[in-house]
């Protein structure tokens, strides 16, 4: 987390580099690989994605829906890493929300045009398992 993320020790607002209020949902779509949904993303979409992955042991990323937390000056800077890393995953669909930002969502739309939704209040995706054989 950049400087901006600070802690209140009791006595002074110090750096805070953990995130321990972050919360997403896995789901392990049969052949497809996992699909997370973000809540505002404050760890990182990156860093939540890979944390799933050793959760569960599943490599292949489906979906990636919900917020990145990549708008404003203090988390610009991470944009393109972020988007290097999403694009290295190769998910099949990105849907980021509110707090994802402009700038991030133009960059992920460039980088993953096939991937990449507009997402908005209300919209429904069904993800469905490879058709058993």
């Amino acid at each position: 987390m950049p400087p901006p993320h600070q802690a209140w020790t009791g006595s002074e607002w110090v750096h805070d580099p953990l995130v321990i209020d972050d919360q997403a949902l896995i789901v392990n779509v049969r052949d497809r690989g996992l699909v997370v949904l973000t809540g505002c993303g404050h760890s990182g979409a990156v860093n939540i994605v890979r944390h799933a992955q050793r959760l569960t042991g599943v490599d292949r990323l489906h979906g990636l829906l919900g917020g990145f937390h990549l708008g404003g000056p203090a988390f610009e800077p991470i944009i393109p890493p972020t988007v290097q890393a999403l694009t290295e995953f190769a998910p099949s669909l990105v849907v980021p929300g509110h707090c994802t930002g402009w700038r991030a969502q133009h960059a992920l739309a460039a980088a993953l045009p096939d991937a990449w939704v507009q997402g908005s209040s209300g919209t429904t995706y069904r993800l469905s398992a490879a058709s058993a054989n």
